[in-house]
């Protein structure tokens, strides 16, 4: 499943245009969840309107790594979750 560094995306949207699978949304960083990113994070945030990717259908990924090699801030990495 893909994770997103909240400290490190700007939102620039390459995850959602290179997904096959349609993981990805782009939306607005809630207020309540700003306050645990960094410092240097924050100022990113308010840099890009506190624009971010979601792994909005995360159960559709395939791992297929696309969207990690696509992130130009290397924000994406996959995370193993055990099988059902």
């Amino acid at each position: 499943m893909p994770v997103v560094n909240r400290d490190k995306c700007k939102g620039k949207a390459e995850c959602t245009a290179v997904c096959p699978y349609d993981v990805f949304e782009i939306a607005v960083l809630p207020a309540a969840e700003r306050a645990a990113i960094s410092f240097a994070g924050r100022l990113k945030g308010l840099a890009h309107g506190w624009k971010q990717a979601f792994p909005v259908r995360a159960a559709a990924c395939h791992a297929c790594a696309e969207c990690v090699a696509s992130c130009p801030e290397k924000a994406i990495t996959l995370k193993r979750v055990a099988a059902v």
